[in-house]
């Protein structure tokens, strides 16, 4: 940990009201004239249970089933109220309505249960340049027990800046896409960005919103990044709940709800699943994927 980090505990979370608050109000943050400064907060959560309600309903709105257990990208709904705290502070040189959700990063070291304890840690990890702007990666660490258990790495992207700073970016997720072939076929509601956001805590309003959709620039709402992602993650689990298991995906074009999406796969080799999430027709993706899961 940097000498200059700051701890600052996170205790009651903030309310879903005063996180609007804060976005609306960070929208006014000026231009920067100068290189970003990456803020150097680690916000902290000691004590975060694992509700067997909150995942039910998780679990329900992206097709897990009961006997998978806690779903390996759960956890990030608990640290997402620390990643907008982090977001809105005066202090992130960005205001945080218009981060485009770029890519994640998730590791776990072992099974996750019901009603455990987690200490969840956010921070700002490094500035990366991207062809489209200025691009952060915000870490989360899950420790239970004194051991690091959960950890994820998102991305998000701010567009149109110019001269970004940091090491560029480049998608590492490469593979013959001839080679997938498609496994399934969703249906999605015009609704599912409200619903989603009730379960997720992310009331962005390119979701929720066909008016505040358009203020961005998107001519309909658009499905959160983090659905399809576990969307796909139920489609492709084991029937039993995970113990360590890996993800890398890239979100690519937005899904414009309502849709219909397709679910592709190649040939699974042992618990290595290469996946990508594409249009009806299966010539554009929105996400591509490898999920890896260890033994039970």
């Amino acid at each position: 940990m940097n000498a200059d980090t700051a701890i600052r505990i996170i205790e009651p979370p903030p309310s879903r009201g005063q996180l609007l608050y804060d976005g609306i109000r960070s929208l006014r943050k000026p231009k920067p004239d100068a290189a970003p400064q990456l803020p150097t907060e680690r916000l902290v959560r000691p004590a975060v249970e694992l509700k067997a309600d909150e995942i039910a309903r998780y679990a329900r709105a992206c097709g897990f089933r009961r006997e998978h257990g806690v779903p390996l990208a759960f956890p990030h709904t608990l640290a997402f109220p620390l990643h907008l705290l982090l977001l809105t502070r005066p202090t992130f040189p960005y205001p945080a309505s218009g981060m485009v959700h770029l890519a994640n990063r998730i590791r776990q070291y072992q099974r996750l249960e019901e009603g455990q304890a987690l200490r969840l840690e956010v921070f700002a990890e490094r500035w990366l340049a991207h062809p489209k702007g200025q691009a952060l990666s915000i870490a989360t660490r899950a420790h239970s027990g004194g051991s690091l258990v959960w950890e994820s790495d998102s991305l998000y992207l701010r567009r149109g800046v110019a001269g970004p700073i940091g090491e560029p970016w480049e998608g590492s997720l490469q593979w013959d896409e001839q080679a997938l072939v498609r496994t399934q076929r969703w249906s999605l509601g015009g609704d599912l960005g409200r619903r989603f956001a009730q379960v997720s805590g992310d009331f962005n309003p390119i979701h929720t919103s066909w008016l505040g959709a358009r203020l961005f620039g998107f001519r309909r709402p658009i499905a959160h990044g983090m659905w399809t992602l576990g969307r796909a993650l139920a489609a492709q689990q084991p029937p039993h709940p995970l113990a360590a298991a890996q993800l890398d995906c890239e979100f690519k074009l937005p899904i414009f709800l309502p849709a219909a999406v397709t679910l592709w796969n190649r040939l699974p080799d042992g618990p290595r699943h290469e996946f990508e999430v594409r249009n009806n027709a299966g010539d554009k993706p929105h996400m591509r994927g490898l999920f890896i899961w260890g033994a039970r």
